[in-house]
Parts: C-alpha cells; sequence; structure tokens
C-alpha cells in the first residue's frame, strides 16, 4: 500500500443495501412495489410487480469478492475465462458492506480518509418504476431516510453517503432536497437518463426542473451522476429481441456484441449534454456535477462533438460547451483509463479518484491506484487522490 502525506478521499463506494433500507420506512401503500418474493428457494426482487435479475442477489448474503472482476476489465485474460468463472467463490456479506463504523474501519485498513458512500439496489428502481413516480419518490425517501439513521450524511466528516432524488414531480424532488440539506447532506445522487414523465421522457435540463437547480446552485452543493440502469439496455434488444435462439438472462454473463455497445458512455455522455445544450450552467453557475463509475472513454469524442456543434451552432450557446464542461463536471474514470489523457482532455482538477470498492468490478485495495497514475506528478496526484472531492464536499470551487 502507497503510503501519503495527505488524505485520501474515494469517490465512488458503496453499500449492499439491506432490505430494511427500503422497507423500514416505505408507507404500506407502495409496499407491494418493491418486494422480495421466494422463488425457487431463493430470493429475488420484483419491482412494480415484476421480477428482475438486474441485481441476482438483492440480499446480497454472500457477493463477489471485491476486486475479483479487475483482471477482466483490465483486459488481462488470457486464460478466457468468463466474468462469473474469474469471479471464483461468493464471499458472505460483512458488516462493513452495510454499516458506517465497520465501513469506516476498513477504510482506516485500506488508508481511505474519507469518501462517498453510493446505494447499490437503488440502480434498480426508476428504469422499472418509470412510469410511477410517486412509487420511486417514496422508495427514495425511504432510502434517504434509512441512511440519516444508520450512518448519517457526513458520519465523523469522513462518510458521505448520496441520497437519491427522482426529478419526474420537480415539486417533490425539491421537497426531497430541502430534507436532505436539513439532514446535512453534501451531495444528491441522480440518474443519468432522460426523466419520465406523464408525456414522455425529457432532458433534466429544461426549465421545468429549474427549482430543483436553483436550490442546488443555491446551497452549492454538488450532484453526483453515478452509472445506473439508464433504460439504455433497448439499444442491445433492439438488435437482439427477436432472435429465436435468444439466450435467457445470466447475471455477470458477457457477449462481445452487448461488450462493444457503448450502453455505459452514453448514458452520460448524453446527459451532460443535455445539462450543458439545454442551459442549465448558464442559469446557475454555482452547479458542479460528478460523473461517477462511468469511465472516460466517451469524453474525447464527445467534447470534439461539442467544439463542432458550436462552432455550427454558436449562437445556440453562450459561450463554447467545451469550456463550459471543463467549468462543471468532473469525472472518475475507471482504473483501466489513462488518466494523463484525461488531465489533458478536462484538467486535472476535474479528476477523481473512485475504488468502487466492495464491487467486484472495483479495486480490492484502493491505493493501487496510485500504480495507474505513476505517470501523473506530485500536485496532479494529490489533486485526484485528495483535493478535488474535499473542495467538491466543502463547496469551494
Amino acid at each position: 500500500m502507497t503510503a501519503a502525506s495527505y488524505p485520501i478521499f474515494d469517490a465512488d463506494r458503496h453499500f449492499y443495501e439491506p432490505p430494511e433500507a427500503f422497507l423500514r420506512h416505505l408507507p404500506k401503500k407502495f409496499k407491494s412495489q418493491f418486494q422480495y418474493v421466494e422463488v425457487n428457494g431463493r430470493t429475488k426482487l420484483a419491482v412494480g410487480g415484476v421480477l428482475t435479475d438486474y441485481i441476482p442477489n438483492p440480499t446480497f448474503e454472500v457477493v463477489a469478492a471485491p476486486g475479483s472482476h479487475e483482471a477482466w476489465y483490465r483486459a488481462d485474460n488470457p486464460e478466457g475465462l468468463t466474468l462469473r468463472e474469474m469471479a471464483g467463490k461468493p464471499v458472505p456479506s460483512q458488516a462493513a458492506f452495510h454499516n458506517g463504523a465497520a465501513h469506516l474501519a476498513v477504510m482506516e485498513s485500506q488508508g481511505v480518509h474519507g469518501g462517498l458512500i453510493i446505494p447499490t439496489l437503488a440502480s434498480v428502481i426508476e428504469a422499472r418504476l418509470h412510469n410511477q413516480p410517486e412509487a420511486i419518490a417514496a422508495l427514495f425517501h425511504a432510502l434517504n431516510c434509512w441512511f440519516e439513521e444508520e450512518v448519517g450524511f457526513a458520519y465523523e466528516n469522513r462518510l458521505f453517503p448520496v441520497p437519491m432524488i427522482n426529478l419526474a414531480d420537480v415539486d417533490t424532488a425539491v421537497a426531497e432536497l430541502e430534507y436532505l440539506l436539513s439532514a446535512g447532506a453534501r451531495v444528491v445522487g441522480i440518474r443519468p437518463a432522460p426523466v419520465p414523465g406523464i408525456y414522455g421522457t425529457r432532458s433534466m435540463g429544461f426549465k421545468e426542473f429549474d427549482p430543483f437547480w436553483a436550490r442546488i446552485n443555491e446551497s452549492k452543493i454538488f450532484v453526483a451522476m453515478h452509472v445506473s440502469d439508464s433504460g439504455y439496455d433497448q439499444i442491445a434488444r433492439w438488435w437482439t429481441a427477436g432472435a429465436r435462439n435468444s439466450d435467457e438472462f445470466r447475471p455477470f454473463e458477457k457477449e462481445p456484441f452487448g461488450e462493444l455497445l457503448d450502453w455505459m458512455g452514453r448514458p452520460i455522455a448524453d446527459s451532460l449534454s443535455a445539462v450543458i445544450c439545454h442551459g442549465v450552467f448558464d442559469r446557475f453557475p454555482n452547479v458542479r456535477i460528478a460523473s461517477l463509475e462511468n469511465g472516460s472513454a466517451w469524453l474525447e469524442p464527445l467534447l470534439k462533438r461539442m467544439e463542432n456543434i458550436y462552432h455550427k451552432m454558436p449562437k445556440s450557446f453562450t459561450r463554447n460547451p467545451v469550456e463550459t464542461f471543463r467549468e462543471h463536471i468532473y469525472i472518475s474514470p475507471f482504473y483501466e483509463d489513462p488518466v494523463e489523457k484525461l488531465g489533458e482532455l478536462i484538467g486535472f482538477d476535474r479528476i477523481l479518484f473512485g475504488s468502487d470498492w466492495p464491487h467486484p468490478e472495483g479495486m480490492a485495495t484502493p491505493m493501487d491506484f496510485f500504480k495507474d497514475i505513476s505517470n501523473v506528478n506530485e500536485a496532479n496526484t494529490q489533486r485526484i487522490m485528495s483535493t478535488n472531492l474535499q473542495d467538491l464536499l466543502t463547496g469551494v470551487r
């Protein structure tokens, strides 16, 4: 483990939420929308009355070991193992996966001082209840109340859970934001995807959402857009849904065509483009957004498209959208991404270290990230590993 003379801040850590995280505070009228059910002796999750395998083991009694998929994502698989084979034997759940004090103890052993705590199971909700915004809001509020009770939103000023907000009804979203601000939240999470509504989906950058962005702007907390089920798997279904030999979905299995489709980069690239093109940062200059666990391979072509479109339609922007991006957007790259290139594109003061611990695709040893940025100079390394997230958490621009 690499020692550092400054505190390490990790922008992408996770809890595996237990059932009570959603059920303890969920009003009775919504309990049928989020159920743990037994199917052939296994507990599955039914959302909106439909079974989902998006999270194959929603109780998280056993999980893939932290970092067990790392070699896969580094493209280091000479034996040609499947992702499931590479994961190996599941490990029992640990207190650190859902308890603040236990998680902090693990962070101490890892050499990490502080970090964001992002829910895992919450990612299934919005895509499966897109036409039931009241139920989404109730589930997110229940989860946020559980976080406040179990951890708080600034536990020992070192653990910072990311509460979730759905924007479908802006008044409800603002009310949730007010509750979270009063509870001490330093960050809120929204899904990188179009916002559902009774007339169809729409951009979170449209002016109808200005009351939400105005309160973010005033409070100077930041918004996290973490990778989620953004509904983009419909692109794969467009190509494969009619196949007569289509295989049944199996979690943690991959196939080449699906991997080639940009299911991860497109949602975040599209979402950030919507926020910029629809003028959020022009109207609310204090808003800052952190892209978490979306990688950065999508960034260079996106910035090139922005530059090109700006010169085609300069009067459609108040300034070059690339400059807007560089001022307001922070990115946590994957460990396999070229961080030096990312620094050239947006500046090292906009890069965040994120380990994704304890997820299997993350890092078993977070401080190993120092090896991945060994070519970055000391000042910029400190920005990535410490200063940038601290500034976001304290409202420094």
